[in-house]
């Protein structure tokens, strides 16, 4: 295996050894069919073949990315590697657990499903004010304590969408080994993430970063923030500035990229081969990217397809991210001709605003009223 990719120096309490700093996530895999979550099992593995081989050895995974589909594939991809040169990550899946024989048989089925015998980093998924004391339920902890005393869980963690108060809450509620915070320079004052990053390190375990690029929204700002950025340098991808953003901050462990094509891969190899961390006069000319950026009132969805499925079968990501496009382009010709690519029975006209999908969007985005806006621009744009 090659070793292009560059690990962190740096002792973290607890760690043994560090993995790559670049970290591959399996929530955006390749499929089959664009509405569909089968993945494209060729296309991605070639995509992890070529990650390991590069020195690529973190995989974070999880019980429903992919319809339940990626720990099977990921447990797959690599059992052909020596088990001792990856690490794997999956989580605990929140919401499913009312019960300790829950929690038991769906770490169980993980195993089972990633084809291993342990996991490097487990976490208990998407923690927030509302669900985190289901780890309270009788037992339900200890079992992942006992876990970890057996060697089947090598490093426990929690996944975290909320406020600063509510981390610092569930952080001295039990024992951790890490914390897997949404990090870039859009969240670093957006979602006050530097106080989330500042209560991590104070706490004394390294952060691994989820959504470096924001769901890819910091890979396709308006012409003008790219302007700035391209300025600076023209031989760099506008989403390797975001990536060298999270991964220079010092207490960070991993930066996970949700790569869905070759391109993605290859780039972020290359940003993470020859790892430089920003300078001041680097994170200047971010600073005045994003300021630009903001002006254009994009809405901060990472299409993490968290509110899905809708009851009325309205496409939320898809319509975000048309939405998006629209906001920073402000072309009506291109806003319209998706808008019309997609089926009428998925359109945003169908909302009936019934909150659903906000109580699940890690975001706390208006997505009802967003649906709303979006059915009166399309109408407007074809009236006009």
């Amino acid at each position: 295996m090659k070793k292009n990719v560059f690990v962190k120096e740096t002792k973290f309490k607890g760690i043994e050894k560090n993995p790559s700093l670049l970290g591959f996530g399996c929530m955006r895999f390749p499929t089959q069919s664009k509405d569909q979550p089968e993945i494209d099992e060729k296309q991605a593995l070639k995509m992890i073949d070529y990650a390991y081989q590069h020195g690529v050895n973190y995989f974070d995974t999880a019980y429903p990315y992919h319809h339940g589909l990626s720990e099977t594939f990921i447990g797959q991809a690599l059992k052909k590697y020596p088990r001792d040169t990856f690490y794997l990550a999956t989580k605990m899946p929140t919401w499913l657990i009312v019960s300790l024989d829950d929690a038991r048989r769906i770490f169980y089925e993980q195993l089972e499903k990633c084809q291993v015998d342990y996991f490097d980093f487990y976490l208990c998924h998407a923690l927030n004010r509302s669900n985190y004391k289901t780890y309270q339920i009788p037992g339900v902890m200890d079992f992942l304590y006992q876990m970890k005393k057996e060697g089947k869980i090598r490093h426990l963690g929690f996944s975290f969408h909320d406020t600063p108060e509510i981390l610092n809450e569930i952080i001295h509620a039990f024992k951790w080994d890490f914390v897997q915070l949404q990090l870039n320079y859009l969240d670093w004052e957006f979602q006050d993430a530097k106080t989330q990053y500042k209560i991590v390190k104070e706490y004394g375990v390294p952060c691994i970063v989820m959504e470096p690029v924001r769901g890819g929204l910091l890979a396709s700002l308006s012409d003008k923030s790219k302007a700035y950025l391209l300025d600076k340098n023209p031989d760099v991808s506008i989403a390797s500035w975001a990536i060298r953003y999270a991964a220079s901050k010092p207490n960070v462990l991993v930066v996970l990229s949700g790569m869905s094509n070759e391109e993605q891969t290859k780039d972020n190899i290359r940003t993470m081969s020859d790892f430089k961390p920003v300078k001041q006069d680097e994170q200047t000319v971010i600073d005045r990217a994003l300021k630009v950026f903001l002006e254009s009132n994009a809405v901060p969805c990472t299409g993490c397809s968290y509110c899905m499925p809708c009851p009325e079968g309205v496409d939320i990501p898809e319509l975000l991210r048309i939405y998006n496009r629209y906001m920073i382009t402000k072309s009506k010709m291109d806003f319209k001709r998706e808008y019309e690519r997609l089926e009428e029975c998925k359109r945003a006209n169908l909302c009936v605003s019934c909150g659903e999908c906000m109580s699940l969007c890690p975001q706390k985005i208006n997505i009802p009223k967003l649906m709303q806006d979006i059915s009166n621009l399309y109408q407007e744009i074809s009236n006009s």
